[in-house]
């Protein structure tokens, strides 16, 4: 299923009311000092060759900042963006505005790098 922001053809779709949801082996990792970092799996034949004999390893991780760390932990497949979105402005209040547009930004980077699926709307 194409994304919201890859698909080729105009579609009259609500992102307020969607549910994303993390593909299957990518999750999120607190380290030290509290920093929150993305773990996604290494998967491609490329990279399982470089991990088993070049030693590298076997997660790409990328650290997120606070907002994002905040998005992560709600990308679990029940939560709308909707939800998120109020979530992050009661949370972060002024820091986080303006709250749509920068959480649809952050939502569409994780769909074109092919890190999240989207659940039925319920």
């Amino acid at each position: 299923m194409m994304g919201v922001f890859l698909s080729r053809k105009k579609t009259k779709k609500n992102l307020l009311i969607m549910i994303p949801k993390f593909k299957r082996g990518i999750h999120t990792e607190t380290r030290e000092e509290g920093k929150v970092y993305l773990m996604i799996p290494r998967t491609n034949p490329i990279e399982r060759f470089s991990i088993r004999f070049l030693k590298q390893p076997s997660f790409l991780s990328v650290k997120l900042d606070a907002l994002g760390a905040f998005v992560a932990a709600r990308i679990d497949g029940t939560n709308k963006i909707e939800e998120i979105a109020a979530g992050l402005e009661s949370t972060f209040g002024e820091e986080a505005a303006p709250v749509v547009p920068r959480l649809a930004k952050f939502i569409e980077m994780l769909e074109i790098n092919d890190w999240i699926i989207w659940e039925d709307e319920k």
